[in-house]
C-alpha cells in the first residue's frame, strides 16, 4: 500500500509557522516512505474563503520546496458528494434538523438545574439535545443544519455482526501521549462528544463530514495533523464506519505556540510565512524555527 498523506489548509488567512510545520512534516514523512503528498483546499466555508489566500497558499508552499500532483481537490467542488452522504445517513434515521445557535446551547447548558460546568467536546460545548426528536424524522433531506444522533449511531454500530472495535492507530501522539491503538468508548462518544453538526445551512457539509469523505476519495493512508484535532478523530472513525469507509492511520503532532504558550492562529500575521519571506528568511530557516 502506497503511503499517501495530505495537507489541507483553508484559504481564510495567511499560512503561519504552525501550518509550515504540519505541511513540512507530512511532506517529509511521504518522502521518507517513497509515498505521495497531496494538497487539498478546504474552502467549504465560502463566506470566509478568498482567492487571494488560496493563491498565497500555493506560493508559500512552493517556496518551502513542497510539490504535489495536480489538479488540487477543492471542497467547494464537492457539494454533491457531501449531500449524497447526508442523504444516506438521513435515510437510516441518524440525522435530525437543529435550529439552535451557539447562544441557545450556552444558555441550555448553563441553566441552574443542570448543575456544574458544561462538558466541552471536540466541537465546543457538548450539545444538550434540545432539538433531538424521540423518533427519527421522515421525508426528504431538509435544507437545514443537521446533527448526528450519536446514541442512535453508536447503537447501530454495536448491533452490526462481527463488528471491529471502535479504534484507530495513532502513529504520532495525542495531547496526553496517546499512541498505538487508541480505543474509543461508545458511552464516551454519547456523553463527551454528543450530537455533532454534520451540515450547516449556509455551507453544506461540515468539516467532520467533508474531511472523512475527502480522505477516503483521495485514498489517504496517513492523516498528519495537529494535536488539537486528536479528539475529533473519534467522530471521524464513527463516520467512517457508518459510511463503510476505510480508517487511515493518524499521526497527530505537537503544536507550534507563541511565547505565551498560545497556539498560533491565522490572524497572527507576525508569524505568517509571507512575513518571514519578506524579512529575507530561507526555507531552511523556517525548518529550523519549527524544529525540523
Amino acid at each position: 500500500m502506497t503511503f499517501r498523506t495530505r495537507f489541507a489548509p483553508s484559504p481564510t488567512g495567511p499560512l503561519h509557522l504552525g501550518h509550515a510545520f504540519s505541511a513540512l512534516l507530512a511532506y517529509d514523512l511521504a518522502q521518507a516512505s517513497d509515498g505521495e503528498f497531496l494538497l487539498r483546499i478546504e474552502d467549504i466555508d465560502q463566506s470566509r474563503s478568498r482567492t487571494l489566500w488560496e493563491d498565497q497558499i500555493y506560493d508559500d508552499l512552493s517556496w518551502l520546496g513542497l510539490k504535489w500532483p495536480a489538479p488540487v481537490l477543492r471542497q467547494s467542488d464537492r457539494q454533491g458528494v457531501y449531500r449524497a452522504a447526508l442523504a444516506h445517513l438521513w435515510s437510516r434515521g441518524l440525522l435530525y434538523p437543529c435550529t439552535c445557535n451557539r447562544r441557545d446551547i450556552a444558555a441550555a447548558t448553563s441553566a441552574p438545574q443542570e448543575g456544574g460546568e458544561p462538558l466541552i467536546g471536540p466541537d465546543g460545548i457538548v450539545y444538550p439535545g434540545t432539538c433531538r426528536p424521540a423518533h427519527p424524522p421522515t421525508g426528504s433531506l431538509p435544507d437545514a443544519a443537521l446533527r448526528l444522533d450519536m446514541a442512535r449511531a453508536v447503537a447501530l454500530l454495536q448491533a452490526q455482526p462481527l463488528r471491529p472495535p471502535l479504534a484507530f492507530v495513532e502513529a504520532g501522539a495525542g495531547p496526553e501521549g496517546e499512541t498505538g491503538l487508541v480505543s474509543i468508548e461508545p458511552d464516551w462518544l454519547i456523553t463527551h462528544v454528543g450530537d455533532v453538526v454534520l451540515a450547516r445551512r449556509d455551507m453544506g457539509g461540515s468539516y467532520h463530514l467533508s474531511v472523512v469523505l475527502d480522505d477516503a476519495d483521495q485514498g489517504i493512508t496517513h492523516v498528519v495533523r495537529g494535536q488539537d484535532l486528536f479528539s475529533a478523530t473519534a467522530i471521524h472513525v464513527v463516520l467512517q464506519r457508518l459510511l463503510q469507509l476505510p480508517t487511515p492511520i493518524y499521526h497527530h503532532h505537537r503544536l507550534i505556540r507563541d511565547e505565551t504558550g498560545k497556539r498560533l492562529a491565522k490572524r497572527d500575521d507576525a508569524r505568517a510565512i509571507s512575513t518571514y519571506r519578506g524579512e529575507g528568511k530561507t526555507p531552511q530557516d523556517i525548518r529550523t524555527m519549527v524544529g525540523l
